[in-house]
């Protein structure tokens, strides 16, 4: 199909094996997602200044495989794709471009997410801003469709931790909800967890859950049990970005787990005769509860949370019963797409067809549709996976 990049996914092998797979994606960055191309194109069109002007190495730089120039913190990366990201035609077209390079990743349904407040520093209107992705995601499902394929993009509007505006952007949420054919599909609150916790946020996520918008947060990432208890229970998300730190709620033979260290620790225990796992009352709410958590597997074994994919729980997590969804976080940034965390998860872990089934059925039900589009999807997606045998 022709939105494929010689005919696989962006950011993976050729030939990928899992690139036929039917896939959900629901913690998925618009602005870590841009085609360095497209990049480089808007910086010089805007006047932005880029590290580098070729494309390779400007995607080497964000992953961390160019190490200069250094920046203080990864923000930073983010800070220039947004900045070629101010009008409503780059927005339009980064939009596009998510959707196909989505569909030729083998999603069937995706929200992507992105923070209106960091589009609007040329003087665009918040609410234009959002039109602009919708025009996007809707003329990429176009595109996708004339070459054959099929996918639905919805967007989810971040109001950021360490921002003082997630109130306005829950407001901005529940007035464009519905709007463009449900573009708008529901909100997410981004960005750092330690110094900013979610009970600074609750007015936002009270309207929310007032007006009956659907929320998922970041969390469990940067901090541990308590931010995911606040989440939980607090600002009642329905899913949990990241969440993987909900394992250190989770006692070794009656001492709490590190995430850091909870695959080798359980190893070793059980390599000794031990390992009895205990569910902490958090993480048993999390389980019972079956609240999803938005695995983000690459980008989180770069070190700022485990160190390498091998010390990542997501095995783990599987055992004990949470439910458990697969995405890309940042395509752009940590250069994967959902058919690259498959061969990885498979490569590390053993998984197969089953358990990656499993975890996209779990995405169905955790997207924020309706009733009869998720049976639809769910029909969708098994229907897909029929006969779909890894290369």
């Amino acid at each position: 199909m022709s939105f494929a990049r010689d005919g696989f996914p962006r950011w993976s092998r050729p030939q990928e094996p899992w690139a036929a797979f039917p896939k959900v994606t629901l913690h998925d960055h618009l602005d870590g997602s841009l085609r360095p191309e497209t990049l480089i194109e808007l910086a010089a069109a805007a006047g932005v200044a880029l590290p580098y002007d070729d494309p390779d190495t400007l995607a080497g730089w964000f992953k961390g495989r160019v190490t200069e120039p250094v920046v203080g913190h990864w923000d930073e990366k983010f800070g220039l794709t947004t900045a070629v990201m101010q009008t409503e035609e780059s927005i339009s077209r980064a939009a596009c471009e998510w959707v196909l390079e989505a569909a030729a990743d083998g999603v069937l349904y995706g929200e992507t997410r992105w923070a209106p407040e960091k589009h609007v520093l040329g003087g665009l209107p918040l609410r234009v801003a959002v039109e602009a992705v919708a025009d996007g995601l809707a003329r990429g499902e176009r595109e996708v469709a004339a070459a054959g394929g099929r996918i639905r993009a919805r967007q989810l509007l971040c109001g950021m931790r360490s921002s003082k505006l997630s109130y306005e952007i829950a407001r901005l949420t529940v007035a464009t909800y519905g709007e463009w054919g449900g573009s708008v599909a529901g909100f997410d609150l981004a960005g750092p967890e330690d110094g900013f916790p979610v009970s600074e946020h609750l007015r936002a996520t009270d309207l929310l859950r007032a007006e009956g918008v659907p929320c998922t947060i970041h969390t469990g990432e940067h901090e541990g049990e308590h931010s995911v208890y606040e989440t939980v229970h607090l600002a009642h998300a329905l899913r949990l970005g990241h969440g993987i730190r909900v394992i250190e709620d989770v006692a070794l033979d009656g001492r709490p787990l590190r995430a850091a260290t909870a695959v080798r620790d359980v190893a070793a225990a059980r390599a000794a005769g031990r390992g009895e796992l205990t569910l902490g009352r958090t993480a048993r709410w999390v389980v019972d509860r079956r609240i999803p958590l938005e695995v983000c597997v690459t980008s989180n074994s770069k070190g700022n949370l485990v160190d390498g994919v091998p010390n990542h729980p997501v095995d783990l997590l599987r055992e004990l019963g949470f439910t458990l969804t697969i995405n890309p976080d940042n395509r752009g940034m940590s250069l994967v797409s959902i058919s690259s965390e498959f061969r990885v998860i498979q490569e590390q872990f053993g998984w197969g067809a089953a358990e990656f089934l499993a975890a996209e059925l779990a995405a169905v039900e955790a997207t924020f549709q309706s009733a009869g589009e998720r049976d639809a999807l769910r029909a969708a997606v098994i229907a897909a996976a029929e006969g779909v045998v890894p290369a």
